[in-house]
């Protein structure tokens, strides 16, 4: 009950935030992003816009990926209405294909450019079943897949370009609290629904794919301190904001939820606040394998914290990017104990 008072009335952590914190108030203490070279996914819409546009205020250039170069050549236009003279490429990238993740990555690296701050913020909710070009549930496929084969794909420039510049490199997952919804045995629910529709519940597949942002988080952080790589990453629950995640489903029964959900829900510039907190503040300099909301540290959930299960997703994912995915789906496998 303390918790959602403290909520509701905006009440600062340790951190000096809370909920009623703007994206643009957490960066004051980074106002000059000048020297930083930011990749933001979902960047067309809702929190993912807001925080290109706050990054761009403070400077940073962008490289702005989507699947439609319309939507996210607009979204370059009002930033640049906005702020004259900010630096943003836009790029092409469907998340849920593994062989246009490599693509991107392809181009990416062929504009020899720098990267200090990834923000893996593109999201999904699929009310129908789906299966991805590479054989695995769509909604896991984008929110999560994609995701990993993309920051691991990175990793190397990242870890490059902290070396080279000395700033210290920084990863965004965006998760969400419902991550702590998922129970179970996350390969073998994930092999069903990437099998059959029949055990498929679209709250349970958005909730699967959001754990495994966070316990992608953990692992990765670990290799990082294994390598002792100048990169941390980090992981986000921005809070229940009525976004086009919804858009598949708008209508009077979805409006009636919002409106009686109203004193719960952030505004956009709130919403986007934990990310830009968590990619830029100087607080968390060295910070990393850690999940944050209303910018203030918090426990994610105990499948969330759990290592072994970090370490396993890790290894059936390695699985999956590698074009064998039918592999992990066999019950033979030692990844489905």
């Amino acid at each position: 009950m303390l918790d959602t008072f403290k909520y509701l009335i905006g009440s600062p952590g340790a951190s000096g935030y809370g909920s009623k914190s703007t994206a643009e108030q957490v960066t004051d203490a980074s106002a000059d992003l000048h020297q930083i070279t930011a990749i933001i996914t979902g960047a067309t819409s809702g929190i993912g816009a807001e925080t290109a546009r706050v990054l761009a205020k403070r400077g940073a250039k962008l490289v702005l990926p989507a699947r439609s170069l319309k939507a996210a050549e607009d979204a370059k236009a009002r930033i640049v209405c906005e702020f004259p003279g900010s630096k943003i490429i836009v790029m092409a990238l469907d998340l849920s294909s593994l062989a246009s993740v490599r693509s991107f990555i392809s181009d990416f690296e062929s504009l020899r450019l720098p990267l200090n701050l990834l923000i893996n913020n593109a999201g999904k909710f699929a009310h129908e079943h789906a299966i991805s070009e590479d054989g695995i549930e769509m909604t896991f496929a984008t929110n999560y897949l994609g995701h990993f084969l993309l920051t691991k794909l990175l990793l190397n420039k990242m870890i490059e370009t902290a070396g080279v510049s000395g700033v210290q490199g920084r990863i965004v997952n965006v998760s969400s609290s419902i991550h702590g919804w998922f129970s179970g045995d996350i390969i073998r629910y994930l092999g069903n629904i990437s099998r059959s529709r029949s055990q498929y519940d679209e709250t349970r597949a958005y909730a699967l794919s959001k754990l495994a942002n966070v316990l992608h988080t953990k692992e990765l952080a670990r290799r990082l301190k294994e390598m002792e790589a100048n990169v941390t990453v980090n992981c986000v629950h921005p809070g229940i904001v009525k976004t086009r995640l919804t858009r598949e489903r708008e209508g009077l029964a979805t409006d009636l939820v919002f409106l009686f959900a109203s004193k719960l829900l952030k505004t956009i510039p709130q919403a986007a606040a934990t990310t830009c907190y968590v990619a830029t503040h100087p607080r968390l300099l060295g910070v990393s394998g850690k999940y944050f909301a209303d910018c203030n540290e918090t426990s994610p959930s105990k499948m969330g914290s759990n290592l072994s299960e970090a370490a396993r997703l890790w290894s059936a994912s390695e699985i999956m990017v590698s074009k064998n995915s039918n592999a992990i789906f066999d019950p033979t496998h030692h990844l489905e104990y």
